[in-house]
């Protein structure tokens, strides 16, 4: 049995929490890091992938480029993991090389769509610039974080000079997404100003020491809960660090309380890049999670130790889900109608798109009622293609039972999504109690 823990917080805390996590979190390289920042509060290890892991009890973690793994192992851990994995990239759009560009007084960044961004949601919002720079320090190539404040806007054409927009907005994804941040035909140069804007521990950046680098525009507003009782939350975002969110503070919370009663060893991985295919280094087609959990149980035993422990684990896969949309209803599936404040979601595609079977889907129940959460299936309308997550790659590449899970919402992909704060609330519970079988 493991110890009680400290009462799980409220909807309502839970959301402001989320909406701190989304705010320190502008792009992949600061979710990692805002993650180990609140892991290693409560006490994990951050270690360093290129020395010896060990087999020591206790929480740890690795972070490799915009993704983390952690872990926490009891005293005497029995075969297998319990892992939550998630994904801490979003939509949105990419520095191109040679980014500073412009024209009729207007300075402007080359960017690039990365992933499957709503672009018209992005117009007219003012954004940052965030992620990481490579950055020359003597022999050395360090990495520096960066976000700037709001500095960037995508203006909208309008209405006066395109009479037809409101009968079809099409943008042209390289005229018409490209943001304008400062002013002067020759003036203003974006790296110069990311330099200025570097985490940089006592020595400012030289733009000329800028080797490489990996930025990202996004939104400036901050997270709100609004509606007639406060019971929504709109941020940007929430796919998917409303998950990177509450796996890391159900991780924190189930160790606190000493580890799960199956005697496993509890895993949370985020990975980045899952929505342009996942196909990295640090994205889950890529090896990180097998190579940590195969260091986890080499230290344990060898190859026979780590096949035992993949057929006794698995995974809930928990990204973003579907609500029914009020104003589209016949885009969902007539009978499986996920509702507001209905419960986080269980994604199930007979084509495996999501990889939920029956068994991961009765983990899935069991995990919901010992939190005392209700929970509701999505299913996709046959007419409607369903998209995927990390969760059918997951279990190819380890064999490891998966379920799809996540938090319903509405307007995903937009620069600003929706949800409940009840769902957003029940979803940590369940990775919880999931965590603590």
């Amino acid at each position: 049995m493991t110890s009680p823990s400290a009462p799980a917080p409220s909807p309502v805390e839970h959301a402001e929490d989320l909406g701190a996590f989304v705010t320190a979190s502008p792009s992949s390289f600061h979710a990692a890091a805002e993650a180990a920042r609140r892991l290693e509060a409560a006490g994990f290890r951050r270690l360093d992938e290129a020395e010896p892991f060990g087999a020591e009890p206790g929480g740890a973690f690795v972070v490799r480029d915009g993704a983390l793994i952690a872990w926490h192992a009891p005293q005497d851990p029995e075969p297998g993991f319990r892992i939550l994995g998630a994904h801490t990239d979003s939509p949105s759009f990419k520095l191109k090389p040679r980014p500073s560009t412009g024209r009729f007084g207007w300075r402007q960044a080359g960017v690039e769509v990365y992933g499957g961004a709503l672009l018209n949601s992005w117009l007219d919002r003012e954004l940052c610039l965030a992620g990481r720079l490579v950055v020359r320090e003597g022999d050395a190539a360090r990495e520096r974080l960066v976000a700037t404040g709001p500095v960037a806007r995508i203006p909208q054409l309008a209405i006066h000079l395109d009479r037809s927009a409101n009968e079809g907005l099409t943008l042209d994804r390289q005229a018409n997404t490209q943001p304008v941040w400062s002013t002067g035909e020759d003036e203003g140069d974006v790296l110069a100003y990311l330099a200025r804007h570097a985490e940089a521990p006592g020595r400012p950046v030289d733009p000329s020491a800028i080797l490489g680098y990996d930025i990202v525009l996004a939104d400036t507003q901050p997270p709100r809960r609004f509606g007639a009782e406060g019971q929504f939350l709109a941020s940007g975002r929430l796919d998917n660090l409303s998950s990177v969110h509450a796996g890391t503070q159900a991780l924190i919370r189930a160790a606190a309380a000493g580890g799960g009663a199956s005697g496993q060893t509890l895993v949370l991985a985020a990975f980045d890049h899952e929505e342009i295919g996942s196909g990295t280094r640090s994205g889950a087609a890529g090896p990180f999670l097998e190579d940590v959990l195969v260091r986890l149980t080499a230290a344990r035993g060898g190859a026979e130790e780590h096949r035992r422990a993949l057929a006794a684990s698995v995974c809930l896969s928990s990204d973003a889900g579907h609500l029914v949309h009020p104003n589209y209803p016949g885009h969902h599936d007539p009978v499986n109608r996920p509702v507001p404040g209905g419960g986080p979601l269980l994604k199930i595609n007979a084509n495996q798109r999501y990889a939920t079977d029956a068994v991961g889907a009765a983990e899935w129940a069991m995990a919901c009622e010992d939190a005392g959460v209700p929970y509701q299936e999505f299913v996709s309308h046959n007419n409607v293609p369903c998209g995927s997550t990390i969760g059918p790659i997951t279990a190819t590449r380890l064999g490891v039972r998966t379920v799809d899970v996540g938090l319903g919402l509405l307007s995903m992909h937009s620069a600003r999504e929706m949800c409940h704060v009840d769902d957003a609330a029940a979803l940590g519970r369940a990775i919880e109690a999931f965590y603590r079988r």
